[in-house]
């Protein structure tokens, strides 16, 4: 299976060649100061191949000093992008880069012992499709 992907600004783009073997929603505090959300959402796979097809130059990789953490972003916009530790025979697919289909479901939220203090009971805060409409008498 192939599945396509780039950053924000479609400078880079890439291709995987492979299936993914676990998906994981990572709560620790690298992954939520890395994405600045509640959690990281990657893909995992050990014999995947991560093809570059556009703008693999403006690629840049941060290893945070004495840990196994690890982004690789766009230069320009900034934009998670996948990581191949050829050490580790792992390839790290961040999956909001993914412009094709993601087929299976996350296996596991991980680190929940580091997970933000306002990230509790998120399936009782109202879902919307878009912004949400804002009555101009609370606008100062």
């Amino acid at each position: 299976m192939n599945h396509k992907g780039s950053c924000l600004c479609n400078e880079v783009q890439f291709t995987v060649e492979g299936a993914f073997e676990s998906f994981f929603l990572c709560h620790c505090d690298h992954c939520r100061k890395d994405t600045g959300s509640a959690h990281a959402a990657s893909l995992f796979s050990t014999s995947a191949k991560l093809h570059w097809n556009h703008g693999e130059e403006l690629i840049k990789v941060f290893k945070l000093p004495s840990t196994r953490h690890v982004k690789s972003f766009c230069g320009q916009c900034g934009s998670a992008l996948p990581f191949a530790d050829k050490d580790a025979g792992l390839l790290a697919v961040p999956a909001g880069s993914l412009n094709s289909p993601i087929t299976i479901r996350p296996n596991a939220h991980i680190f929940m012992a580091s997970k933000a203090d306002w990230d509790k009971d998120l399936g009782k805060v109202p879902e919307l499709d878009g912004f949400p409409q804002v009555d101009k008498a609370d606008t100062p």
